[in-house]
Parts: C-alpha cells; sequence; structure tokens
C-alpha cells in the first residue's frame, strides 16, 4: 500500500458515527437513494425562498447542501412566520421524510438536487444577528471578510482549499514516514541569529533585559539533531519572520516541511524532494475544489532539470523562472557595441548590457499591443524607457531601431533569438540587477500575450550552484546571498584562496511555475570552515561563537556531512488551488500590514503587563 492509498483510506466524517441528538445524516450525503427515509440534519441556513407559503431553504453543513421544506400543512403557520424571520447563517436542526422533487424542479448543479427533506419539526440551535455581508457577494473588500473571517470560511470554495491543504500536509507525512523520516519538535522559543530577516522578539520576565526569538526557521536545530544521531528528521514547522507582504509570502508566520538527513550529498536530497513532492503533486494535480482543473493537469517527470544560478540569471532574469514560459532572454551588448546607437553603445561602454528577448508570431499584434506593452512597462516595472523592438514583417524589418544597424546585424540577432520571419525582437538596456527587474516579468507578459506558454502542467527546475556571497550596493560590504550554514563548493580551500564573489555554495531551490517552493543546502559541518566564510561576511569568531553557541560547541562533539531542505506548505498548496495569494489557503491569515483584523493584533497592552516585562516605552 503506497502512502497516498493508505492516507485516502482513512476513515472519512460520514463513515464515522454522529450524534443523533443533532443529526444521523450529514446534508451533502443525501441522495435519491435514500428517499422514503426520516432523517434529522444540522447545519446553517444558507440560502431561504418564500413561494406563497411554502418555504424552502438550502441548509449548509461541512459536507454540503440539501434543500428543506417548510409547509404549512407540516408545521402550522407560526413556524413559518418564526423561520421566515430566523437570519441568515443561523443554525437549526431539521426533522422530516426525504422525498424526491417534482418533475422539472431538480438541480442538476447539486449533488444533492434530485430530493428535498420535508419538515416535520425544528429547533434554532444559533441564532445569528444581520450579516455585514452576504456570503455569496465576491465584490466585499477584503478587509472586511477578513475582519469576519469566521464567515468566509463558510464560502464552499474557502472550506475546500482549506481542506485541500490539510491533505496536502497529511499526505506529506505519509510520504515521509515511508521514507524513514521521523518527526520531532524543536523549539519555539529559541535566541535570535543574524539569518536574514528580521526576528520577532519575545521579552523575558524572569531575565530582565533580556529576550527570546521566534525561530524564522528550525535550521540550527535540526542540525543538531544531526549531531545527535538522529540521521532522517523532518517536521511541519511553523516560521516567524517579520518581513514585508507580498503576494506569495505571509507576513508574520508560515508553515514549511522541514527536513535533514546524515551522511548525505546533494542528489540524495533531490531524490527526497522529488519522489514526496512530486508525488503530492501527482495525487492532487487534478484537485477540482472549486469548480476548475476537469482536464487534470499535468506534472514534470523527475529526474527535474537543474540549471546553474549564472545560466537563470542570462536566460531568464531571474532565479525562479517560470519554464511554462519557453522565451528566454540572449546578451546582444556586442552588437549594439558596434551600432550607430549611442544610447545602446554608451550603456555598454558603461559596464551595462543590452538583453533580447525573441518572439515568434508577435509581428501579427496591432500596434496598440506593442505601445501597451511600453506603457505597462514603464508604470508597473518601473523601465526608464519603453523596451526596443524591431520586427520582421512580409520581408522587411520594421522598428525605430533599424536605423541604427546594418541588416547583417539585424538577421545576427533574429538568429540568435531563433526566430524566423513573422516574429519580434525586443530589447532592454542598462545595469544588472536592475535590467532582471523588468526583463523576467516581461519575457513571462510577451509569453502570456502571444499564446507561447504552457497551461494546465506543473514545470519544476532546481536552481544550483549558487553564489556563496554577495557585494552589498549600497554598502560595499561582502555578505552572504543565501543561506550561511551551507557548504562552500571545495571546502576550506576556497574559502582561504578564491575571491569570495567567485565561491559557489552547495545550496540548491526548487521552482515550480515561477515560485520558490524549496530552498535548502548541503551543510557546513566544519568549525574551521565555519569561522572563515562568517569573517569573510563580516563576522568575527567571537560573534559566530555567541550567536551559534549550540552549533560551535556541537560541532567539535562529531558531527556527520548533512544536509536538507524546506519546502514552502502555502506556497504548494497556493499552486495546487490555483491561487494567487498565499492568504487563501491559510484558515486565519493577517493582511498585507501584518494585522490579524479578526482578533485586533498586535494590540496595546497594559502598563501592568509592560512593568512585569521590565519595559518602559519610547
Amino acid at each position: 500500500m503506497t502512502a497516498a492509498s493508505a492516507r485516502l483510506q482513512a476513515p472519512k466524517l460520514q463513515d464515522l458515527p454522529l450524534n443523533k441528538v443533532y443529526r444521523d445524516m450529514l446534508c451533502g450525503d443525501l441522495r435519491a437513494g435514500h428517499v422514503g427515509g426520516n432523517f434529522t440534519l444540522s447545519g446553517w441556513i444558507f440560502r431561504r425562498r418564500d413561494h406563497g407559503g411554502v418555504v424552502f431553504i438550502d441548509l449548509r453543513d461541512t459536507s454540503g447542501i440539501v434543500q428543506v421544506v417548510f409547509k404549512p400543512e407540516e408545521v402550522g403557520p407560526e413556524v413559518i412566520e418564526a423561520i421566515t424571520h430566523t437570519g441568515l447563517e443561523s443554525v437549526i436542526k431539521v426533522s422530516g421524510a426525504l422525498i424526491l422533487r417534482g418533475e422539472g424542479l431538480t438541480n442538476p448543479h447539486m449533488p444533492t438536487g434530485e430530493v428535498e427533506l420535508v419538515v416535520k419539526s425544528h429547533v434554532v440551535l444559533g441564532r445569528a444577528d444581520p450579516l455585514p455581508y452576504a456570503l455569496s457577494d465576491e465584490s466585499v473588500p477584503e478587509d472586511l471578510k477578513l475582519q469576519h473571517r469566521f464567515l468566509d470560511l463558510r464560502r464552499e470554495d474557502v472550506m475546500k482549499t482549506i481542506h485541500l491543504r490539510s491533505d496536502v500536509i497529511a499526505s506529506i507525512r505519509q510520504r515521509m514516514w515511508a521514507k524513514g523520516f521521523r518527526e520531532y519538535q524543536t523549539p519555539i522559543l529559541t535566541a535570535s541569529s543574524p539569518e536574514g530577516a528580521r526576528d520577532f522578539l519575545v521579552p523575558s520576565r524572569l531575565h530582565p533585559g533580556k529576550f527570546y526569538a521566534l525561530p524564522q526557521a528550525p535550521q540550527q536545530f535540526k542540525q543538531l539533531l544531526m549531531v545527535g544521531g538522529f540521521d532522517r528528521y523532518f517536521q511541519i514547522a511553523p516560521c516567524f519572520r517579520d518581513e514585508d507582504a507580498r503576494a506569495d509570502r505571509c507576513p508574520t508566520d508560515f508553515y514549511q516541511l522541514d527536513l535533514e538527513m546524515s551522511f548525505v550529498q546533494q542528489d540524495d536530497v533531490f531524490a527526497v524532494a522529488e519522489d514526496v513532492l512530486g508525488g503530492v503533486f501527482a495525487e492532487f494535480k487534478d484537485w477540482n475544489g472549486n469548480g476548475r482543473n476537469e482536464k487534470g493537469r499535468a506534472v514534470d517527470a523527475a529526474p527535474w532539470v537543474r540549471i546553474p544560478y549564472d545560466t537563470a540569471m542570462l536566460d531568464y532574469a531571474c532565479d525562479k523562472p517560470d519554464l511554462r514560459c519557453p522565451l528566454k532572454i540572449i546578451d546582444v551588448s556586442d552588437v549594439w557595441a558596434a551600432s550607430e546607437f549611442g544610447v545602446f553603445k554608451n550603456i555598454v561602454s558603461g559596464g551595462g548590457h543590452v538583453r533580447m528577448i525573441g518572439v515568434p508570431k508577435a509581428a501579427a499584434q496591432p500596434r496598440s499591443w506593442f505601445d501597451s506593452i511600453g506603457k505597462w512597462a514603464q508604470e508597473e516595472l518601473g523601465a526608464p524607457a519603453a523596451p526596443g523592438y524591431i520586427s520582421w514583417k512580409e520581408g522587411a524589418f520594421g522598428g525605430p531601431l533599424t536605423k541604427f544597424l546594418s541588416e547583417a546585424q539585424v538577421r545576427e540577432m533574429f538568429a540568435r533569438a531563433g526566430v524566423g520571419e513573422g516574429g519580434v525582437i525586443f530589447f532592454i538596456a542598462g545595469k544588472t540587477p536592475a535590467i532582471y527587474k523588468i526583463l523576467n516579468p516581461l519575457r513571462v507578459r510577451l509569453g502570456k500575450d502571444c499564446g507561447l506558454n504552457e497551461v494546465g502542467i506543473f514545470r519544476f527546475c532546481w536552481i544550483v550552484d549558487f553564489p556563496m556571497f554577495e557585494r552589498d550596493e549600497a554598502t560595499g560590504k561582502i555578505d552572504f546571498s543565501h543561506n550561511p550554514f551551507s557548504m562552500p563548493q571545495g571546502g576550506l580551500e576556497s574559502l582561504e584562496s578564491q575571491d569570495p564573489l567567485s565561491i559557489k555554495a552547495t545550496q540548491y531551490d526548487l521552482v515550480c511555475n515561477g515560485y520558490e517552493l524549496i530552498s535548502g543546502g548541503i551543510r557546513n559541518h566544519l568549525p574551521a570552515a565555519m569561522l572563515k566564510a562568517f569573517a569573510i561576511a563580516g563576522y568575527p569568531p567571537e560573534v559566530v561563537k555567541d550567536k551559534f553557541r549550540g552549533m560551535w560547541k556541537a560541532f567539535h562533539m562529531g558531527v556527520p556531512p548533512h544536509g536538507g531542505c524546506a519546502a514552502g506548505l502555502e506556497r504548494v498548496v497556493m499552486l495546487l488551488a490555483e491561487s494567487n495569494m498565499v492568504r487563501e489557503v491559510v484558515a486565519f491569515p493577517m493582511n498585507q500590514r501584518g494585522e490579524d483584523l479578526m482578533m485586533g493584533a498586535p494590540t496595546v497592552v497594559e502598563e501592568r503587563q509592560l512593568k512585569e516585562l521590565h519595559i518602559k516605552l519610547r
């Protein structure tokens, strides 16, 4: 039995005993085969319709919706009056007989659309006040929905997405156990450490002036488990980072599949991740929780393609490329350096680049499309000017840039782009990395507008060979470009003998459809290499030994080579649910400003509490 099949055979709610006081059947499970039986149901009043004194109610519970009917001859006029004035979303219990709907009255869009329950008796279990908005209203502002998230959760598409999240986590756990991993919990209160993002700090009452930090990730603890000899660890781990909000990132906390393995190399980690995440995507690729994906979706077969970081930046201007778009970016600085166009020549001579994107069949687009691309690039991407372009249509080259080039130069660029007649080549000029912010979204937009991007597929790739260090443009300081705990390729020798900016790390990211799903690396487990790596980034030995005291001690007590990764669960579910925001796959999300509008967090606390924590506000 596979991990997935074992999970899918777990009992469902309708297979478990129900409390007969409230219900002996779930609303969404009633079918024509149940006609003639008497049932008790409990649920929420979703919709109500009054047809000449006969009241029809769509009763909803977690399983779905069924129509129940209040008839005057069955319940009396007093009940009809009462149920008519019972607020929508009130919770009621009804008992009665199940019948077939009349001829021509069935609802083919509801699984229960052939039947209805004729009510004999009812009880209001939980009365609802007037609602702040209608659950069926799709135009409700997000902040209003977040203030009443408990109402929003009742919507079918939202509930099914949260169910999907639960099912994905259950599948991951089964798959990890099947591979010999065990789940261990790591601390929620720990020490602050320089790991990149801002920490959330927690003041200590017993130790005045000192603070705990909520973990940005279980990084150090999972490595210490390897030192402890546990060999294979995983955890569905909560992580906390004080970050600015983005559509694909929660501003305060998130969950990840965290794993670590001893005595492994990069390929071993890849094999586990491809089997586990690849299996999850294959299992849920046809998920149809909100009526989409009726034809199913495809998943890249493993092993997934590996792209060196430098190649990714050159070909896609991005270290998380969306491979559904087939277009690539090509450097043509040499051609423009030999041209008569002073603007591009000056950019190249000043250390910049001219990059090109070739788009087949784009010459058939109307002039208004080219204008819209230029306006979008300037207003949305911050491009200093609209992208230049040259088209090849009806045997002639067109566009304002052609006059600065010979025909041979134009033909050479079309050949490099692999684009023939009917195509267009677009140009962006400037210095890196500034032009990356324009080139990557421009590439995807051009592919989408011209119908070149694939749909209905999950395209995966590993980005490998990240630079170990990078130079901060503002300060000129060398710092870690990725995870500071990764092993540099070449070990201590490379740290001592190479230009730091030329050193590659044994770090890797897994990317799917333009989203980073996994980040990981083979760890630097050598104390001398650890000190040297942090020294290059400006951390003196005493700081390393203090900030990472647990690891520093442990690494002198026998430490195995080890590595691992972490996968963002919200992004996995977001992709499977075809959502564009992680907030849609979280039961109780913060808004973009990091506020919990339902609970009122963050909030002002009492002076008494501040005194207990030895804190005074300025």
